[in-house]
């Protein structure tokens, strides 16, 4: 694993960048190394040095330090060290549950600085910084500490927050809490200036789906039973692999219409590219999507010598369109994810394929799920991800929502971070009655996996029955549809 400068580790957290001079625990150490570590010498170290400070130095355990954490082969340990090998300090992470699969969820423990270093200034907080910057790279939504009391001080100058007083060992500790933000950075970046952007095409009746669909998926086109969608595909993905552009280019568009229970009729495209020969491979994955779902390509627009670019339309057909801000407090959130497939070659953590697998049953089964089991709301997960979407749904609705991590139905390749985060090929988040089923939905899994209720945003409910704030508030600021 690369080794991390304590300057990279507080740029990798959002931490203020350390005081290059003085003392204190923020300073940074100079000539310091920090960095996660399978070197049998430094493990060996490091498990010595926790010895003589827990055993020995401070009583804390007889006989051993060591516990089933040690034991786990997800633990990784972090050391600090001079240039020369020196060990200073270390600090291991994990997840915080034993068995079952990592949800996300984990833990700094064991944090451990030698006494000729105490003095220097920084230690501690390089190797306290580095664990939060690692436990977020490799996936964690929730990231904590049991601390023993004298140590508190430190991490909240750090930016944790004190959760609870508890006893451990026979001495009293303080629960402490990396406030993560993965999920509201994905949420800000992608949607959060909707609501302000587009506010002026309210001015014309009937703009943006008119009443109680405001910030939808797909539009009813007034008069008619015909409900449309549009996306466009972001250029660099174009221009990277325009095959699996044009596949998703029709992928996107039609979940925006079975989220609506619209029944697909047609796709229109607007194609932009550098020349004929880029264009056709961007053609042949519209091509073989619409083949594969069956929904022709009724026309559209193609142009040559410009940049890379692509959008399509989708016209679908309803008389009573889903919307997604139906949801009301006390409706229980449900998802249906396909898992199969798994991570596109060249995203993954991003972007997982489950779609490319399937045959056109399976995928008009997947795509009539909204339509056959007509919820109160409905909204397929998009580039917000799967949290951020439950936030545009609860939003619509003019509610919160509380989302329990160990139900979300996951595949068991895609770690919880990344899976709630990333695109997920075919996923869709509905709202309803507790204990209304859903229809079967061919090759997907649905689970009732959290509720709405009074209030705004998304919490993200645990095992252990705490709940981190995923999302403080609206996610488009459009408000309720």
């Amino acid at each position: 694993m690369a080794a991390l400068s304590a300057f990279d580790v507080q740029v990798l957290t959002g931490l203020p960048r350390p005081r290059r001079g003085g003392a204190g625990d923020l300073a940074r150490p100079p000539d310091v190394v920090v960095e996660a570590t399978d070197d049998p010498g430094l493990l060996a170290a490091a498990a010595a040095l926790r010895h003589a400070v827990f055993v020995t130095e401070q009583g804390l355990f007889a006989g051993s330090d060591r516990d089933d954490v040690d034991d786990d082969p997800r633990t990784r340990v972090l050391v600090a060290r001079r240039p020369d090998g020196t060990l200073l300090g270390a600090v291991r992470v994990a997840p915080a549950r034993r068995d079952g699969p990592d949800l996300g969820w984990w833990a700094g423990s064991r944090l451990v600085v030698a006494p000729a270093a105490r003095g220097t200034g920084g230690v501690g907080a390089a190797l306290v910084r580095a664990a939060c910057a690692c436990a977020e790279a490799w996936g964690a939504l929730r990231f904590d500490a049991t601390v023993q009391v004298r140590n508190a001080p430190l991490f909240r100058r750090l930016g944790w927050l004190a959760v609870r007083e508890t006893s451990l060992h026979g001495a009293p500790h303080v629960t402490m809490r990396w406030p993560l933000d993965r999920v509201q950075r994905l949420a800000t970046a992608t949607k959060s200036a909707l609501g302000g952007v587009l506010a002026p095409l309210l001015d014309v009746p009937g703009a943006l789906g008119g009443p109680g669909f405001l910030g939808d998926d797909g539009v009813g086109v007034p008069g008619s039973d015909v409900v449309a969608a549009c996306d466009a595909v972001l250029p660099s993905l174009v221009e990277r692999d325009p095959e699996w552009a044009g596949w998703c280019a029709v992928l996107v568009n039609l979940n925006d219409l079975t989220a609506m229970g619209a029944e697909p009729v047609g796709l229109l495209d607007a194609l932009g590219a550098r020349d004929a020969s880029f264009a056709s491979r961007v053609v042949r994955g519209l091509r073989d999507a619409s083949a594969a779902w069956g929904v022709p390509v009724l026309g559209g627009h193609t142009q040559f010598g410009v940049p890379a670019a692509l959008s399509v339309t989708a016209l679908g057909r309803t008389r009573d369109p889903v919307p997604a801000g139906g949801g009301r407090p006390g409706h229980a959130l449900t998802v249906t994810a396909d898992l199969g497939g798994g991570w596109r070659p060249g995203y993954t953590g991003a972007q997982w394929d489950s779609t490319t697998g399937r045959t056109s049953a399976e995928l008009r089964a997947l795509g009539s799920v909204v339509a056959r089991s007509r919820p109160a709301a409905a909204k397929d997960v998009s580039m917000a991800g799967l949290v951020g979407t439950v936030g545009m749904l609860a939003e619509a609705s003019g509610c919160r929502a509380v989302l329990d991590v160990d139900r979300v139905p996951a595949p068991a390749a895609a770690g919880t971070g990344d899976w709630l985060t990333c695109f997920p090929g075919f996923a869709v988040v509905s709202a309803d009655a507790p204990g209304r089923p859903c229809a079967p939905a061919g090759p997907a899994v649905s689970a009732a996996c959290g509720e709405l209720g009074e209030g705004a945003g998304v919490g993200l409910r645990w095992p252990d029955g705490d709940v981190t704030e995923a999302l403080a508030g609206a996610v488009t600021g459009w408000g309720r549809a």
